[in-house]
């Protein structure tokens, strides 16, 4: 797996903020949220940031129901950020899929330490039990959070990933538009350093996880 170095926030940005995947068709327009960025990242490398993003101010409620502080609960713990939803038929399994099988790959001290947080991008379906019955199917580890749409719009937004809100299409699918990357922080910083593309696959985090887990750059 071959690394991308990027020396401004802005690069980021244009690979992550510009396009939103809806799951099951195709990309979709580009985003008015985010302007003005030059750059790009390929799908399937890591992009390491010269200038890495602060975790998000966030607080959701979990698969149990209760509140989880992104910053104080993965606080010196290697995470690994994503947005998506449940009823995404293929980008948003895959990739929380290719997650957990690298992640067994791992020492069970790291496995133990990793945390793996998915946000919902579809809170009006996804509350915290039928989160919790899906990420149950992929890793009983992974934290699913689901709040209020505009709060997590907010937090998305601040790390260069695009969502847009559930809709009915005309064949009267419901289909949640976002970006579909995931973030790396580290657990020496506590920021996202590392950004991995749609295209990412098990064997290149199996192969990158074991230096996240440790702070260090794929």
């Amino acid at each position: 797996m071959r690394t991308t170095r990027v020396t401004t926030v802005a690069a980021l940005l244009a690979a992550a903020a510009l396009t939103l995947t809806a799951c099951g068709g195709e990309p979709a327009a580009k985003t008015p949220a985010v302007t003005q960025l030059t750059g790009q990242s390929e799908p399937g490398r890591a992009t390491v940031l010269d200038r890495p993003f602060d975790k998000p101010e966030l607080v959701l409620t979990d698969t149990t129901g209760k509140p989880w502080n992104l910053r104080e609960q993965t606080k010196g713990k290697p995470t690994l950020i994503y947005f998506g939803y449940t009823n995404c038929p293929d980008v948003c399994p895959l990739t929380m899929s290719n997650i957990a099988v690298a992640k067994k790959a791992l020492p069970t001290a790291d496995q133990d330490n990793l945390r793996v947080v998915f946000v919902t991008t579809d809170p009006e379906r996804d509350t915290p039990e039928s989160l919790g019955a899906w990420l149950k199917a992929q890793d009983p580890s992974f934290i699913g959070l689901t709040g209020d749409f505009p709060t997590i719009q907010a937090a998305a937004r601040k790390l260069g990933i695009g969502i847009d809100p559930a809709k009915k299409e005309a064949d009267g699918k419901v289909v949640s538009m976002h970006g579909a990357q995931v973030i790396a922080f580290s657990p020496k910083t506590d920021e996202g350093y590392v950004l991995y593309g749609e295209g990412t696959t098990v064997d290149d985090y199996t192969k990158d996880l074991p230096k996240i887990a440790k702070g260090e750059n794929p």
